[in-house]
């Protein structure tokens, strides 16, 4: 990757600091990570693990030491301050391992987080769609895909090499509307014969009394829908209820508002004027998406940038996105 080599010379070469002088952040630099740990083996969606526990340790390390971690209850203090680096680091979904490992980790460096969550998976634990999509792909014993109404050819299905088909069959599943997303992966279970009730998911989602101890420790809880829809895809009446009922969950099991949301997908076209205005309604203060982009001093309160932690991202990178978010946190 062109940007790795780039971050990796700028590193060796100590540029860095320098080219970050002559560019400097002005705003608030959002990370956004959603697993913690080695998923390198699992049988569900491995674009999902963000950092192993080992470099999320170093992230959170280099951190404490070059930038002023903050809060989303900060943002509009660090708005104005052009002086100091800010940093706001998130989470999405609500998964346990955000619990276990990266809950730990932040408390053991003395930094806030926030934890965007679906809260139907804390309700009702199962698999989310795009983890039964990477599960059936991979648990499948047929040679091919072949989804007549849904792709122009068939997909041939090569061991050890499903990921690409895995992230075809996501995209298709994101550009739909609800009842034909609905529909897609009824075919798809048709298509794989796998079963999905195989695919362990008991423990894997966070619980309401992990997160109150979260939110006890001065995490942050916000909102991310209740069943983890594509907003812009659905009618504005059931965008209303995947927010407002997100809201009302969140309210009555940590005992406060859902002052700060983030966008499913999050990309320019998961969201509209509806899901905004759901957001408005509930008073909600600032709504996340993720698309890259640093969090400027006027950027819109609804549409606030967060920049992709994932696994390739090694820590010449991570430091690149964190001193120069122009050039390394695009999309």
């Amino acid at each position: 990757m062109k940007l790795r080599k780039l971050a990796n010379f700028l590193d060796k070469s100590r540029l860095r600091p320098v080219l970050a002088a002559c560019m400097p952040a002005r705003g608030i630099v959002c990370l956004n990570y959603h697993r913690i740990g080695d998923g390198s083996r699992s049988r569900l969606d491995r674009g999902l693990w963000s950092a192993s526990a080992e470099a999320f340790d170093r992230h959170l390390a280099w951190l404490k030491l070059h930038s002023e971690v903050i809060s989303p209850a900060d943002i509009d203090m660090a708005r104005k301050d052009v002086r100091n680096r800010h940093v706001l680091i998130t989470f999405d979904d609500g998964y346990q391992d955000n619990y276990d490992l990266a809950f730990s980790t932040l408390q053991r460096h003395g930094l806030p987080a926030t934890f965007f969550i679906a809260t139907g998976f804390i309700d009702d634990p199962r698999l989310p769609w795009w983890d039964e999509i990477a599960g059936q792909i991979r648990c499948t014993e047929h040679g091919a895909i072949d989804l007549p109404e849904w792709l122009p050819e068939p997909l041939p299905l090569i061991v050890g090499e499903r990921e690409p088909v895995i992230r075809t069959l996501l995209r298709k599943f994101k550009s739909l509307p609800g009842e034909e997303a609905d529909r897609f992966l009824s075919d798809l279970r048709e298509a794989t014969q796998a079963c999905p009730t195989s695919l362990h998911h008991e423990d894997l989602w966070m619980t309401w009394d992990m997160l109150r101890e979260m939110d006890a420790a001065g995490m942050t809880i916000g909102g991310h829908t209740v069943n983890h829809i594509v907003l812009s895809r659905a009618p504005a009446e059931e965008q209303w209820e995947e927010i407002s009922t997100c809201a009302t969950r969140i309210e009555t099991e940590i005992g406060k508002r859902m002052d700060y949301f983030a966008y499913p997908v999050g990309d320019r076209n998961s969201f509209n004027k509806d899901s905004i205005d759901c957001l408005r309604r509930l008073g909600v203060r600032y709504a996340f998406s993720y698309y890259g982009g640093l969090a400027r001093a006027d950027a819109d309160c609804y549409d606030m940038p967060r920049i992709a932690i994932e696994p390739h991202v090694d820590q010449s990178w991570f430091r690149g996105i964190i001193e120069l978010p122009r050039l390394f946190g695009r999309q």
